[in-house]
């Protein structure tokens, strides 16, 4: 049975290597038959969670912006994939940010298969930190579950991640959605 993917890249470079990871899961799970889309979140406007709590009980942030649309979206999907570069040991500020935007209506995103893709140029002992926050964010989502987490470790610039073995993991884990 085919599933719905949301790809959500949160590098600041299209064609970095985070993004690169994602374009191949994206292959991999659209060959599989999967309805797949994704987002690159420097296209999109989305604010700094104000912690006004204007959400609670609307369920509506009071900022209008693109997250309202990313948040269904997120709350549609079967898969989530969540990716990002490594900045100084934690996720890039754009996925945070948007992390944190998902206050108004988290408890909806549930029931999800989750892939995390994290890249840097350090070792992947030293990405753990990332990995560990992206799971904090799983570990609030009801029922979700972290499939896989995919390593492009040893890759600084643009595009250098083609030429790891992880490029076909991030292919293979996509093609298994299903």
């Amino acid at each position: 049975m085919s599933k719905r993917v949301l790809i959500i890249s949160g590098s600041p470079r299209k064609g970095g290597n985070s993004d690169l990871l994602c374009e191949q899961f994206m292959k991999g799970a659209l060959e599989s038959g999967n309805e797949v889309e994704k987002v690159f979140l420097h296209d999109l406007e989305i604010r700094h969670c104000r912690a006004c709590y204007g959400c609670r009980g609307t369920k509506k942030c009071v900022q209008k912006d693109d997250m309202d649309a990313l948040l269904d979206k997120m709350i549609n999907a079967d898969v989530l994939v969540l990716a990002t570069p490594v900045y100084f040991y934690s996720m890039d500020g754009m996925l945070k940010t948007m992390i944190d935007r998902t206050l108004p209506r988290y408890t909806e995103i549930r029931e999800k298969e989750v892939y995390l893709i994290a890249t840097a140029a350090a070792a992947e002992p030293f990405m753990k930190r990332t990995m560990d926050a992206l799971e904090g964010f799983t570990d609030c989502l009801p029922g979700a579950k972290v499939r896989q987490r995919i390593y492009g470790s040893g890759v600084y610039q643009k595009g250098e991640v083609k030429e790891k073995p992880v490029y076909q993991r991030a292919y293979t884990a996509g093609k298994m959605v299903q």
